[in-house]
């Protein structure tokens, strides 16, 4: 081997380390980046929420309003369950609850009211 084909190959071997190390930075993870809660919905809502049915939690009915909020999936919490539908409240919400909410559609929730 001469030293021009020898010169060649520890160029090479240079070069792809720091594409490899450049690429390794690239995809690892770092804080929080990759791991962001997620919370799936229904391309179409349940029909009992297009049907104005409340949901009922801890002895009150909750009934939908027609207007959404928008939230990323981490400003919200699931607390429950409602005829397979998850919903949530906003994390920054305390006991008595002011709303509930829905998910159907990316960032967008229907909240629900109690009514006295």
């Amino acid at each position: 081997m001469d030293v021009r084909q020898l010169s060649q190959k520890i160029f090479l071997f240079f070069i792809s380390g720091i594409v490899f190390c450049n690429l390794n930075a690239c995809v690892g993870n770092s804080g929080n980046a990759g791991q962001l809660q997620r919370y799936y919905f229904s391309v179409t809502e349940a029909e009992w929420i297009r049907q104005g049915e409340p949901i009922e939690f801890e002895g009150d009915l909750w009934y939908p309003g027609d207007g959404v909020e928008n939230f990323t999936d981490a400003e919200v919490s699931p607390i429950g369950d409602y005829k397979g539908v998850q919903f949530f409240i906003e994390k920054k919400d305390v006991r008595p609850y002011n709303r509930l909410y829905t998910k159907f559609g990316r960032n967008q929730f229907r909240y629900y009211e109690k009514h006295e």
